[in-house]
C-alpha cells in the first residue's frame, strides 16, 4: 500500500497546504513506495512559528532537563530499531542489517553523546578584565535554526543536526530528501513523544522548499550536508539575510599507500571503505595514491578483494552494498564511467549490477591523469581512481590537488611517514591504516569547497551557539 506522507508540525502531523506530491521509489525495484509532499511557504511559515514560539519557553529548560529528554529519545530510538529500519530500507535500499547497526545503533549513541554535552558547555572565566567591572561570557542558544538532511545516510544525518541544535537548547525546523524521507518522520514522532511541541519540525519537500526554509527571516542559522552546488545556494540564501550558515558538502578523499604497507590488508581494506554504501559518502575513499613500485600489487589486489563486495540482489542481506539512491544519480554515475578518457582503463566493474533497480558494481579505473574529471569531481558512487606517485612529497602534492578537503589517509607501517603525511595533508580528517570511521567525541568537518562548521563532538554543539558578553559595575 502507498501511503501518503505528512509535514511533523508544532507537535503532530498535519496535512500540507500545498498539493504537489513526488513519489517516494524504492531503488532496490523502481516501485513506488509513498507519496510525500512539496511543502510551499505556508507550510513553511507555520513550521517556523511554531519553532520560534517554542523557543520562548526552551531556551529556559536548563541543560539536565534537555539532557534527560535527549537520553528518553535515544532509547525510544533503540527500542524502535526495527520500523526505522524498514522506513529507511523502503526509501534507500541499503542493507538492512547496516541500518540497524550503522545509523540506528550509532544515532542512539550519538544522542546519548549530545545528551552529555548539553550539560559541558562552556565559557571564559568570570572576572575583571577592567578595574572596578566584572565581566563573564554566557555561551547562549542562537534560536531557530534551518536545517536540511542528505539522502545517503537519511536517519544519521538528521541525528547529525538535531542532537547539537537541541542540546545547545535550539528548535529545529528540519527538512530531509526529498527521496528518503520515511526515517526522519518516525523520528519525529518519537520526538513528538518526549519534547515539547514545536521544538522539532519537519517539513517535507524539494529544493525550493529548502530554499524558503533558508531565506525565511526567522532562523538564525541554516546548515545543511550536501552537494557543494546546494551548499553554495544555502550560503548564498543565507547571506541574503546575515544568518550563519553550517557547511558539511562534499570530498574527494584520497588514500595514499606507501611501499611499506602490508599490501594485502591494506588493499582490502581500502576497497571496503571506497566501496561502502555504493560509494555515497562523502568521506569515503574516490581516490587511491600508490607508491609507484607497489603499484600493480595494490591493483590486483584491490580487484581480488572487490570481486568478493557483491551488489544487485534483490535479497538485501545478500549484498555489500545497496544501490544507487535515486534513477538520476545512476544515470550519472553511468555516464561518468561511460564517458572515462582513454587513458583510463577499467580493471574491474562498470556496469550496471542485478537485473532490478539502480545497483552498479564497485568499479576500479586505473590510468587516470590528475586532471581528469574523474579524479577532480565527485561522483558519489562505487568508481574508485589508483594513481601512481614515485616520492612523498608528490604523493601530498597530488592528494591536496582537487578542490575537496573533508577526508584522506594514509597507509604505511613507518610512524614518521605516518605523522609528516597526515601534517601536510589539506583535509579537516586523516585516517592513518584505517579510513571513514567517526566516533561523537571527534569533530567531522572539512575545508575548501568540502565547507565549513564541524559535526560530532563538543565543536559541533558549540557552532550552535552564540557568545555573549555580560559587564556589571561592582560598584553599582
Amino acid at each position: 500500500m502507498v501511503q501518503t506522507l505528512q509535514n511533523f508540525i508544532n507537535g503532530e502531523f498535519v496535512t500540507p497546504a500545498g498539493t504537489a506530491v513526488l513519489d517516494i521509489v524504492n531503488p532496490t525495484n523502481g516501485e513506488v513506495v509513498a507519496k510525500s509532499p512539496v511543502s510551499v511557504q505556508a507550510d513553511v511559515d507555520a513550521a517556523m512559528t511554531a519553532a520560534k514560539n517554542a523557543f520562548a519557553g526552551w531556551k529556559h529548560v536548563t541543560p539536565g532537563q534537555r539532557q534527560l529528554m535527549l537520553l528518553k529519545l535515544a532509547d525510544a530510538v533503540e527500542a524502535n530499531s526495527d520500523e526505522l529500519v524498514e522506513a529507511q530500507h523502503r526509501n534507500t535500499g541499503q542493507v538492512r542489517s547496516l541500518i540497524a547497526a550503522e545509523e540506528v545503533a550509532a544515532g542512539a549513541d550519538q544522542l546519548r553523546f549530545f545528551a552529555g554535552a548539553a550539560r559541558l558547555l562552556e565559557g571564559k572565566s568570570a572576572g575583571e578584565y577592567l578595574e572596578g567591572h566584572t565581566s563573564y561570557v554566557r555561551r547562549e542558544p542562537i534560536g531557530v535554526v534551518a536545517q536540511v538532511a542528505p539522502w545517503n545516510y537519511p536517519f544519521l544525518m538528521a541525528v547529525w543536526k538535531i542532537g547539537p541544535a537541541l542540546a545547545a537548547g535550539n528548535t529545529v525546523v528540519l527538512k530531509p530528501s526529498d527521496t528518503t524521507p520515511e526515517s526522519t518522520l518516525v523520528l519525529a514522532r518519537l520526538a513528538g513523544e518526549i519534547l515539547p511541541a514545536g521544538v522539532l519540525n519537519v517539513v517535507l519537500g524539494t529544493g525550493e522548499t529548502g530554499a524558503l526554509m533558508v531565506e525565511h527571516k526567522v532562523p538564525g542559522l541554516v546548515s545543511i550536508t550536501g552537494s557543494v552546488r546546494a551548499g553554495i545556494a544555502v550560503a548564498s540564501g543565507a547571506a541574503k539575510g546575515l544568518k550563519r550558515a553550517h557547511l558539511e558538502l562534499g570530498g574527494k578523499a584520497p588514500a595514499i599507500v606507501f611501499k611499506d604497507a602490508d599490501i594485502k590488508k591494506s588493499a582490502a581494506a581500502i576497497a571496503e571503505f571506497a566501496f561502502f554504501n555504493a560509494g555515497q559518502d562523502c568521506t569515503a575513499i574516490t581516490r587511491v595514491l600508490v607508491e609507484d613500485s607497489v603499484h600493480d600489487d595494490v591493483v590486483a589486489a584491490m580487484v581480488e578483494h572487490t570481486k568478493t563486495l557483491r551488489t544487485g540482489s534483490q535479497n538485501d542481506e545478500d549484498n555489500y552494498f545497496g544501490p544507487l539512491n535515486n534513477v538520476n544519480h545512476f544515470n550519472a554515475v553511468t555516464s561518468v564511467v561511460e564517458h572515462l578518457p582513454a587513458n583510463c582503463k577499467i580493471e574491474t566493474g562498470g556496469h550496471r549490477a542485478g537485473e532490478k533497480g539502480y545497483f552498479f558494481e564497485p568499479t576500479i579505473v586505473t590510468g587516470a591523469k590528475q586532471t581528469d574529471d574523474v579524479v577532480q569531481k565527485e561522483t558519489f558512487g562505487p568508481v574508485i581512481t589508483v594513481q601512481k606517485f614515485s616520492t612523498e612529497a608528490e604523493a601530498i602534492e597530488l592528494a591536496n590537488d582537487v578542490d575537496y578537503a573533508l577526508a584522506s589517509s594514509v597507509w604505511t607501517t613507518d610512524h614518521g611517514t605516518a605523522m609528516r603525511v597526515s601534517r601536510d595533508l589539506d583535509f579537516g580528517a586523516v585516517w592513518i591504516n584505517t579510513h571513514i570511521l567517526l566516533t561523537a567525541e571527534m569533530p567531522h568537518g572539512g575545508f575548501k569547497q568540502s565547507g565549513y562548521g564541524k559535526d560530532l563532538s563538543m565543536y559541533g554543539v558549540e557552532d550552535y551557539t552564540r557568545i555573549k558578553h555580560v559587564m556589571s559595575a561592582l560598584d553599582a
